[in-house]
């Protein structure tokens, strides 16, 4: 019997199969594309995953994880403690960019370029180059402790020497140099690092007086070759300066320039004098009197004008009272004569001197300009001198001004060469460590854990998206659009399960998980018996995808949770060739399914009463036949027809739909199918493949079924463990009731 605190359990979500497509869920998008998708053998898309799966997938394998991880990490320890510990000693170097390179000439004025960081880089290469490490091999035999392979070792001449175990590094924003270096004794660590330190040293150090020797010499051969140009330069010059037969022709030249711009001068004031001569000439020459009076000597005759002027006015009074004969008239009239005659005179002189003066001004300005012709020869034949002058005297002045330059880089080399510079400077050196570097077993075993972990992570996430395998409702509620309408969980002990959750008689104490299974079951039957249908559920085909996903075990035991309600319930094991329904309630196979099919017996006479369940009958399958199988199409139809008048329910145990004809053709016979796929066993294509078959058969998918599940494959299946608790606290006799 069912006590009332049974239906206090949660119930899986109804689905209503009530709509034309059967399988289908309210609000879910037409099934034809879907299932078409499935049909092609394309695998269904997995969504994303939630950061809840995640959580789960590491609680799931927390213990892998953890056991890789303390793996991991014990081993590095092991492994850490039995290597041989390397002791690291280091020296810093000050690398002074503002210490000039030399003491004299522009070594010692000399600024330091911003290039810091290319100049460190250099010498973190010249610390680690040939020159500077192969004396410190010699002395130390540093590559035969570093086991480096004998054939470098004895080709050391020939062979570049490079430690392994040096390494230099500028620490950021510094000017320093940090020499380190590695080996099992802590002395000898410390002894290479300073030996290298001073060796790079004076390395530097014979580079820079290779360097100043090398460019003394080459200035010493040039030094030759410059004093026999400088002299053959000085004799020519001194050659010309006797041609020209004075000391300096520059002077000269300024001479005659300064000469020929006063003739210039002249012969301009000649040439505007000439002109103004002609002129006056010119004008004189035309018998005008206003020219007369306009040249230079118009004066008296300016006056002589003015006295004729007056004689005129007086004659004019006179003759206007006296008459020709009158003595006073005659007198005035020879004044006017002689004043007439002392003008003409005047005038004829004055043009006379006008054109001496105009032929004067002519000579001047040709003896000018003979004059300035003959200085602007001198001048250019002077001039010309002076240019190859002045390149023979800046040729002597150049080399010896370079060979005066030479002789002094000489001598600031040569003191240069002997200053050595304190620019590079051991600022702390290389003392041996106590501890050692390596290994570090803290941090060993830190980055163990923490890489194990990160692996382990890896695989767990890899594994879970590489798991086809159906496991969680949620999961084949998104992938296969279908509703999970009941798990069972897995029976551990499952000697003497048989139907023992369910309360037949003689099956004993009922365990923890029978107890768990047979709640399950009786879930899962109110989730079938209670979905909304247009019609009630008279029959029910049990089936999978392959054999050994425990479908007759749910088809029995759901029957019998179905008779316990005191309904009448027939059980038919339609899997004809290989049944097992007879097996799990003890019953014999003689008579069955097949002979019914056969027509030999009715079907009637081959049921068998279940001891306990006096509301159950089993029809089991009968002796294997493939006519039977052939058969099960009409004559499992007839068969339903008529139990549905004396049975509230039909259970239909199938074979498994993939490969098989006969669950085709049960399926669309009875109301409903329920899909049973064994968690994290079965493939989410192979269950796809069911649905899509039953789809093109338009069969009622109720939904699936998932058995033997735990709690290892999803966080879902926690609340079985609430069965135990409250169970526990029942007392056993309301518990067997």
């Amino acid at each position: 019997m069912i006590h009332p605190s049974d239906w206090e359990q949660p119930l899986p979500a109804v689905v209503d199969l009530t709509h034309a497509d059967p399988g289908r869920i309210p609000g879910d998008p037409p099934l034809p594309n879907f299932y078409t998708a499935i049909g092609s053998g394309e695998e269904p898309i997995e969504p994303k995953i939630t950061l809840s799966e995640y959580l789960w997938i590491l609680k799931r394998h927390r213990w892998r994880i953890g056991g890789f991880c303390v793996a991991s990490v014990v081993a590095t320890l092991i492994v850490s403690a039995r290597l041989t510990p390397i002791f690291e000693s280091t020296a810093t170097v000050d690398v002074d960019r503002q210490t000039p390179s030399g003491v004299v000439g522009q070594d010692a004025t000399r600024t330091a370029i911003n290039d810091a960081d290319q100049f460190l880089a250099t010498q973190v290469k010249l610390v680690q180059s040939d020159s500077v490490v192969r004396p410190v091999d010699q002395r130390f035999g540093l590559r035969a402790h570093e086991h480096q392979s004998a054939l470098a070792t004895a080709n050391g001449e020939s062979a570049t020497v490079s430690l392994k175990q040096l390494k230099v590094t500028r620490p950021p924003n510094t000017y320093l140099l940090q020499i380190s270096y590695r080996s099992e004794d802590p002395q000898l660590a410390a002894d290479a690092a300073n030996a290298i330190t001073q060796s790079y040293l004076e390395h530097t150090y014979n580079i820079r007086l290779r360097s100043s020797a090398s460019l003394s010499e080459f200035m010493e051969r040039q030094m030759e070759e410059l004093r026999a140009k400088m002299e053959r330069s000085g004799l020519a010059l001194a050659a010309f300066e006797r041609d020209l037969n004075v000391v300096n022709p520059e002077e000269k030249t300024n001479i005659v320039s300064a000469r020929l711009l006063q003739l210039n001068t002249d012969y301009t004031n000649a040439q505007t004098e000439r002109l103004k001569r002609q002129a006056a000439f010119a004008s004189v020459q035309g018998g005008s009197v206003e020219a007369a009076l306009a040249a230079d000597q118009g004066e008296p005759l300016r006056k002589l004008a003015e006295r004729e002027s007056e004689a005129r006015e007086r004659f004019a009074d006179i003759r206007s009272y006296y008459g020709p004969n009158h003595p006073e008239y005659r007198r005035a009239a020879a004044a006017l004569q002689e004043v007439q005659a002392a003008f003409d005179a005047l005038r004829g002189e004055i043009a006379e001197r006008v054109e001496i003066e105009y032929r004067e001004s002519e000579r001047r300005e040709e003896g000018a300009r003979q004059a300035v012709a003959e200085v602007k020869d001198e001048f250019d034949r002077v001039n010309s001198r002076s240019v190859e002058y002045q390149a023979l005297k800046r040729e002597a002045e150049a080399d010896k001004n370079l060979y005066e330059e030479l002789i002094r880089r000489i001598k600031e080399a040569g003191i240069n060469a002997g200053f050595q510079s304190s620019a590079i400077r051991i600022a702390d050196p290389a003392r041996p460590e106590e501890k050692p570097v390596f290994p570090n077993i803290p941090l060993n075993g830190l980055l163990a854990a923490l890489f194990s972990l990160l692996v382990a992570v890896a695989a767990a996430f890899l594994a879970d998206a590489l798991d086809t395998t159906v496991r969680d409702p949620e999961q084949v509620a998104r992938t296969l659009r279908t509703e999970v309408i009941g798990s069972l969980p897995l029976v551990k002990n499952r000697r003497g399960f048989s139907l023992a959750p369910l309360g037949t008689e003689g099956c004993g104490e009922p365990t923890d998980d029978t107890l768990s299974f047979g709640e399950s079951v009786r879930s899962l039957r109110n989730a079938i018996l209670l979905t909304s249908f247009d019609r009630r559920c008279r029959s029910l085909l049990v089936t999978s995808a392959a054999p050994g996903e425990g479908k007759t075990t749910t088809a029995a035991h759901l029957a019998a949770a179905h008779a316990q309600q005191g309904r009448r319930t027939l059980l038919i094991d339609g899997d004809l060739r290989r049944p097992s329904v007879h097996r799990i309630f003890n019953l014999p196979s003689v008579m069955g399914l097949s002979n019914a099919l056969l027509g030999e017996i009715p079907w009637r006479e081959a049921l068998v009463r279940v001891d306990g369940l006096s509301d159950l009958d089993v029809l089991s399958a009968g002796p294997p036949s493939r006519r039977a199988s052939d058969l099960v199409g009409r004559g499992l139809l007839e068969l339903l027809a008529e139990a549905a008048s004396d049975y509230d329910l039909v259970v239909l145990d199938a074979p498994p739909l993939l490969g098989f004809a006969e669950p085709l053709q049960m399926a669309t016979a009875v109301d409903g199918v329920v899909v049973v796929a064994r968690a994290g066993v079965t493939r989410r294509k192979a269950v796809a493949s069911v649905l899509a078959t039953l789809a093109r058969l338009r069969a009622k998918v109720i939904g699936l079924v998932l058995n033997e599940v735990h709690a290892e494959l999803s966080d879902s299946y926690y609340y079985y463990s609430h069965y135990r608790s409250y169970y526990g606290s029942r007392p056993a006799e309301e518990v067997q009731s």
